[in-house]
């Protein structure tokens, strides 16, 4: 069986739907987890067609359940009347130790919850990649870039040497 065209792979075998790239530049990744999503059959259907956001959505908790919010998977056009709201709240599916762990790290050391990449796993699962961060204050953000550009400008002067 031939496998789909990906633009990008997402951990082993994934196909990656959606990617936060704002956030590795806003935020210092300390852990990360991967999370099911309780999602509707339109919502699938709309992932599968590969268009999802985000890019401006975070996660919190509420009542020791973590919550999706603010992320965008766009209304299924084939769905008709049957459709989902494309802003809705969506729950986050983790085992308790893991929630407990994030719950606690957000009251306790005031860190944050933050989607990273939205993805289909090998065997078809939508999944949601969060990490644990701490905010990274404007002179961080420089020293990152100026790491990038350097590894960046180093590799260049090595193709060209060797």
């Amino acid at each position: 069986m031939a496998k789909p065209k990906n633009k990008q792979k997402a951990g082993d075998n994934g196909r990656l739907i959606a990617d936060n790239r704002k956030a590795r530049y806003n935020y210092e990744f300390v852990e990360t987890f991967e999370a099911g999503i309780q999602l509707t059959g339109t919502e699938v259907k709309s992932l599968r067609n590969g268009k999802a956001n985000i890019a401006e959505s975070y996660a919190t908790e509420e009542k020791g359940e973590i919550w999706l919010i603010n992320s965008h998977i766009p209304e299924y056009l084939q769905a008709n009347r049957f459709n989902h709201n494309p802003r809705r709240r969506r729950k986050l599916l983790l085992h308790k130790r893991e929630v407990n762990k994030l719950i606690g790290a957000i009251q306790r050391e005031g860190m944050s919850i933050v989607p990273n990449r939205l993805y289909f796993n090998d065997r078809g699962k939508a999944k949601l990649q969060i990490a644990l961060a701490k905010g990274r204050k404007s002179h961080d953000k420089r020293e990152v870039a100026k790491k990038r550009d350097w590894q960046i400008e180093k590799a260049r002067l090595m193709r060209e040497k060797g």
